[in-house]
């Protein structure tokens, strides 16, 4: 099963689904670590229902055993085509690299061209060349504490077990020390999540990779490592190399979840909200922008209701032949609506922000195949002078890959 189920968000996967696979169904065992894992996760990634799982908004991978289940965006609700599917798996790579959550530059133009390469599997390569890139430099080695039975007085002894371990060897000494090697924190979680790697991924050439990478480390504990372990990585000149690595070890390692049945239906899963990866990407479009007439900002926040407070997701600011500033609330919504019909909790999200930003207009973007023009609609009340807000639709895509003209068209549409 080398090529990936791929379905849309908002779409249903049944254990008995054929279509994916010919004369072979998706199997009850696959739904099942579905829903596990979306319980264990508070039910926020998918709907459950009668033999099968309805998706979210949640978009990105899924490795359950050696099927791969792809999740991918679609920005509108017209009928999918096994072309399409192609697409939007492109578009999500580079939305995903857009908003630097993969360096795609760091992954081979091969892998690039492979029509049925996992998004799971780039993430793999990115990692595995990262990693062999930092052993080339060398491994850091660190301070750490170590304790032991010595023949040779070193750091401090430690009275009570020394006693209890040295009673007829006097010649020995229980010492607590401090030793200077690579058995520390941060080559330990890039070990744990290559072991990692290694159990979960069904690419051969990756295995291999995977295993001849492991033959290079130096003798490293294999720990359990877990959030915990992050946090307590300390950043600094020497460990700038591990950025990258670091950082999707951390996916793998915190996204792993192996079958405690011990059955072969281990499962690793990596997904994004589209609606947090539509907001970055058009803030980070809209930052190439910038200049010393057009600031953007992004996640702004002031008190709102006691201790609650008020989040727009991007502040635009814009002076004038004169040196006035305006302010501009963009509030961006990956769903497909009706023109003709905003949400009201919406509209009233965005009378908000136009008083607490003093913004004289506002707009709500969202993506649409068929963008549609629109006008200010004007809030019978508010802040003096001008109180407006519109509905804006941007294509995120044209001729097959992200639309270069993006940020213009939200600029011309705002003006």
């Amino acid at each position: 099963m080398g090529k990936p189920i791929q379905v849309f968000e908002y779409e249903r996967l049944k254990a008995n689904d054929v279509s994916f696979f010919p004369n072979e169904k998706v199997g009850k065992k696959v739904i099942e670590r579905l829903w596990q894992y979306n319980d264990a996760n508070d039910n926020i990634y998918f709907e459950a229902i009668r033999n099968g799982v309805k998706f979210k908004q949640f978009v990105g991978v899924i490795q359950i055993g050696n099927i791969t289940i792809e999740i991918l965006p679609k920005a509108d609700r017209e009928k999918a085509y096994e072309n399409d599917r192609t697409v939007w798996h492109n578009i999500l790579l580079k939305m995903l690299a857009k908003c630097k959550k993969v360096r795609v530059d760091s992954v081979s133009e091969a892998s690039l061209k492979k029509r049925y390469h996992s998004l799971l599997d780039l993430y793999f390569e990115v990692f595995l060349k990262e990693v062999n890139s930092i052993l080339e430099n060398g491994l850091i080695k660190q301070y750490r504490k170590d304790s032991g039975n010595l023949k040779a007085l070193k750091g401090r002894l430690d009275f009570s077990k020394n006693t209890q371990q040295n009673f007829i060897h006097k010649e020995r000494f229980y010492t607590i020390h401090q030793v200077y090697d690579y058995n520390n924190l941060i080559n330990q979680i890039l070990f744990r999540a290559l072991i990692i790697l290694k159990n979960i991924t069904n690419n051969v050439a990756l295995k291999d990779g995977v295993s001849r990478t492991l033959a290079k480390f130096p003798s490293i504990d294999d720990i359990e490592v877990n959030k915990k372990h992050f946090d307590k990585v300390v950043t600094n000149r020497k460990t700038l190399m591990y950025e990258e690595a670091l950082k999707i070890a951390k996916m793998i390692i915190l996204n792993y979840s192996p079958d405690i049945k011990g059955g072969n239906e281990n499962m690793l899963a990596l997904l994004f909200d589209m609606n947090k990866l539509w907001e970055e990407y058009v803030f980070r479009t809209l930052t190439k922008h910038q200049n010393e007439n057009l600031k953007v900002s992004f996640q702004n926040s002031t008190n709102f209701w006691e201790n609650k407070k008020i989040k727009p997701d991007i502040v635009i600011s814009k002076k004038d032949e004169v040196g006035m500033e305006t302010n501009f609330v963009i509030d961006t919504k990956w769903k497909i609506i009706d023109p003709t019909k905003p949400s009201d909790d919406d509209l009233k999200q965005m009378y908000a922000y136009n008083l607490y930003w003093d913004a004289p207009k506002s707009m709500l973007l969202y993506p649409s195949s068929n963008p549609q023009s629109t006008s200010y609609g004007t809030f019978h009340r508010g802040r003096q002078g001008e109180n407006k807000c519109k509905l804006g639709f941007v294509k995120v895509m044209k001729a097959g890959s992200l639309n270069p003209m993006l940020g213009d068209e939200i600029l011309a549409m705002l003006n």
